[in-house]
């Protein structure tokens, strides 16, 4: 069947339109040149921990500006080939435009879902941890499968991330582990990740060879900055420090310079054995605690809006995705009803469907609760 090009275009040039409302080029072009002033005086880099707020801020915002004007060259390249073609009636060259809608619309499909990361919180980095959950063994074994699924998608972006703590289970696999990802917008992506995941699979650690079905749990804060001011007083602390340790109980440092911190009020319980000082793990364990803080005090605002009008029903299940390796191969989002039948690329970190389909169904939510 043929396309029409002409509706397709169509398509292609009313998306482009609602991407470029919500980027606001205008309002971004002035932040442009407000950083650029800001980024050129002289004594710039006398506070270097300011100047690189500056330039990654126009990094970001020169980034976001180019992703929308190049699509849109892009678009109007595909209407002169689509003419060229149609007019010499050149079927060679109306297979290069076939070929080229297909790559936009992907592109396309993908930056619309960027414009959707408009929440309070999404521009931020991201802190996730993971938990191995009802499943024993295999549990854990499945919290370091995540573990490396979402650091290899990290990796195919070229995002930077950074292992905070591991807590490594006795026979195989890990208790929690928590890593930053350090990428603007790390949060607004990774938080549809957040929930209860389930694999079902021939357990290895079974010598039985029965069928084994275990959970973890995923956590996505946003990253704390300096300006949320989230004060905790030191009575509403208790610092604990230990030895760090690898795997098996393999000594990785020869003094107490792991941290646990726990927040008296909330029993929110954070550890740190990254770093090779007790200051260094003590500052870090307080940032994530501030972050975990910040989304449990948006949680609850929110859950007191939803109260208030009457609507107390959950946004999100106790399980939100399936991985299934036995009888048959499959990983289905149980929300978003998206799946795949190759469960092998998604635990190499080919994820970005499922979050692309979780982003659009939590804005569709979110929509539909207000």
């Amino acid at each position: 069947m043929a396309i029409d090009f002409s509706e397709e275009l169509k398509h292609l040039r009313a998306t482009m339109d609602s991407v470029r409302e919500v980027t606001g080029l205008d309002a971004l072009a002035a932040q442009i040149t407000e950083l650029e002033a800001r980024a050129s005086v002289p004594n710039l880099w006398d506070d270097p921990e300011a100047a690189q707020q500056i330039t990654s801020a126009l990094s970001r915002a020169n980034a976001e500006r180019d992703r929308v004007l190049s699509m849109d060259s892009r678009i109007e390249d595909l209407e002169v080939l689509v003419e060229m073609g149609t007019e010499e009636g050149d079927a060679d060259t109306l297979a290069e435009a076939e070929a080229e809608l297909a790559k936009i619309k992907k592109d396309l499909d993908a930056l619309e879902v960027r414009t959707l990361l408009a929440g309070e919180w999404d521009a931020r980095e991201a802190v996730v941890t993971i938990r191995a959950g009802a499943g024993g063994v295999d549990a854990a074994d499945f919290a370091e499968m995540l573990m490396r699924m979402y650091l290899r998608w990290a990796e195919r972006h070229g995002y930077p991330t950074a292992v905070l703590d591991t807590s490594y289970a006795e026979e195989a696999g890990l208790k929690s582990a928590t890593f930053e990802v350090k990428v603007p917008y790390a949060f607004g992506n990774l938080s549809v990740e957040a929930g209860t995941h389930r694999l079902v699979r021939i357990s290895p650690f079974d010598n039985q060879g029965r069928r084994q079905t275990s959970f973890a749990a995923v956590e996505v804060v946003p990253l704390i900055e300096q300006t949320d001011h989230i004060d905790i007083p030191e009575n509403e602390l208790k610092i604990d420090v230990f030895r760090s340790s690898g795997p098996g109980g393999q000594s990785v440092n020869t003094t107490d310079s792991a941290v646990r911190m726990t927040h008296l009020p909330t029993g929110i319980v954070v550890s740190m054995q990254n770093e090779k000082s007790q200051i260094q793990n003590r500052a870090a364990a307080l940032r994530v605690l501030q972050s975990r803080l910040l989304l449990l005090k948006k949680q609850e605002e929110a859950a007191t809006k939803k109260e208030m009008a009457g609507d107390i029903k959950a946004s999100w299940g106790d399980q939100m995705r399936s991985y299934v390796l036995q009888p048959y191969q499959m990983v289905k989002d149980l929300r978003t009803e998206h799946e795949v039948g190759n469960p092998s690329a998604v635990f190499d970190g080919d994820i970005d469907d499922f979050i692309e389909a979780g982003i659009r169904w939590k804005r569709h939510a979110e929509k539909a609760d207000a």
